[in-house]
């Protein structure tokens, strides 16, 4: 299929609800958290980009809860994505609205290893800020890590900002496993902010 084949469709829950999704990660660097105790006067956070010593590489097979679309958590969850000649899944993207702060959160975004750096995930972004506009909502939200460096950059160039971290999702070492939360944040409309 040419680059301009690959349609980008609606996947229906009722037909994609718990299809696996292969988040397979390899990247040579990774960012690393210094964070000093917060005191009368503040702290103070650095986030510097390092190479690793070997390639860190996460595959569904170590997380208990891995990836599939729909899970029941995502209660408002909507999926896109390309299917291939043979019905499989090519790509994906799922968002689900988060009511309460009125942002629209990116839940999974995968491309297959063949589908890379086409333009695919840029089409799949613009699809989940397309949906954030038709709803109205003040931003798009989602969650990396920060051993997922190669995602980070796509995000950043999609336009996303860090608006936080959380260094003990996953384990109490994150920091230490170099595997801290991030979150990121594309805003629709930015009124003067504080510095």
């Amino acid at each position: 299929m040419e680059n301009n084949q690959y349609e980008i469709v609606a996947l229906p829950k009722e037909q994609w609800k718990g299809t696996p999704i292969p988040m397979a990660t390899r990247n040579d660097s990774y960012y690393d958290f210094e964070i000093s105790p917060l005191g009368h006067d503040g702290c103070t956070i650095s986030i510097v980009r390092k190479p690793a010593e070997q390639d860190i590489v996460h595959t569904p097979e170590e997380y208990d809860f891995p990836d599939g679309l729909y899970q029941d958590h995502w209660e408002k969850a909507e999926a896109y994505g390309i299917v291939g000649p043979g019905g499989e899944m090519l790509a994906c993207i799922e968002v689900c609205p988060e009511e309460w702060s009125n942002r629209l959160m990116v839940t999974e975004l995968w491309v297959s290893e063949g589908l890379r750096r086409k333009g695919i995930g840029k089409r799949l972004m613009d699809k989940a800020k397309e949906i954030a506009v038709n709803q109205k909502r003040r931003a798009v939200i989602l969650e990396t890590q920060s051993c997922n460096t190669k995602a980070i950059a796509f995000y950043l160039s999609q336009g996303f900002e860090l608006i936080g971290f959380d260094t003990c999702c996953y384990t109490n070492n994150d920091i230490g496993r170099r595997e801290v939360r991030i979150n990121l944040g594309y805003f629709f409309h930015r009124e003067g902010r504080r510095r």
